[in-house]
């Protein structure tokens, strides 16, 4: 006999949130399209990219004109479409993640 653990679905309260006090001097933003290919937005272009390069494509972004250290307000944001995969985007964060790239968030688009 099999048996499996029975579980009621509940209503869940997630939590509120407010603005951010203070925005990002650079947001870079790694874009995962339709057929789930990578695209890098920074202030100065669109470069397609693959995802083994990304992490040090971001580096490289954070670091600047000067390649220093990344600015301590810099961010990341993961935009993709809704089509795609939660597996794929969950590789991208987790990809950012390994390399130490700190504050990445994802974009969301607002329903009126």
């Amino acid at each position: 006999m099999v048996t499996a653990p029975l579980i009621t679905p509940s209503l869940i309260d997630l939590p509120s949130f407010g603005k951010a006090s203070r925005q990002p001097d650079q947001v870079i933003q790694v874009v995962v399209g339709k057929d789930e290919k990578l695209e890098l937005k920074t202030d100065a272009q669109t470069a397609p990219i693959g995802l083994k390069e990304l992490a040090a494509a971001v580096k490289r972004a954070q670091a600047g004109k000067d390649g220093v250290a990344p600015p301590a307000n810099s961010a990341v944001v993961i935009s993709a479409d809704k089509n795609v995969k939660y597996e794929s985007v969950v590789r991208v964060m987790d990809t950012l993640q390994r390399a130490g790239i700190q504050r990445v968030g994802l974009s969301v688009q607002l329903v009126n």
